[in-house]
């Protein structure tokens, strides 16, 4: 009968929040910290919040979805993710970007657009 190995930190997980060499960074419930805590925003929204590493190799999406949180997670075996200009990111960006498209060099052509529907004053 063989002995049992002890169990290294690595093998029992970790908390919520923390991470490790095993582990990419925030949780889900780390990301919402941040959100709400660091941006002052509602993670509930519905708004997609984008996170970054450093190294710029790693990109997360956190979205709520009408009935629980979305996080997309992608990592770049090689090349790292253009960041967008300061300010909101459109849904076109923030695809381009993931597809490793250089925002500064895209073209965007005309498209058709609803005309703005006019406000009633109250």
């Amino acid at each position: 009968m063989e002995a049992a190995r002890p169990v290294r930190r690595a093998d029992r997980g970790n908390p919520p929040g923390e991470s490790s060499a095993g582990r990419p960074g925030p949780t889900l419930h780390g990301l919402c910290g941040l959100v709400s805590s660091g941006l002052g925003r509602d993670p509930l929204s519905g708004d997609v919040f984008v996170f970054i590493n450093r190294r710029r190799t790693h990109v997360k999406l956190l979205v709520w979805d009408r009935s629980g949180f979305v996080l997309y997670y992608k990592r770049l075996e090689q090349g790292t993710f253009e960041l967008p200009v300061a300010g909101p990111v459109t849904w076109q960006q923030l695809v381009l970007m993931l597809e490793g498209v250089s925002l500064a060099s895209a073209r965007y052509r005309k498209r058709y657009r609803l005309p703005a529907k006019p406000k009633v004053a109250a």
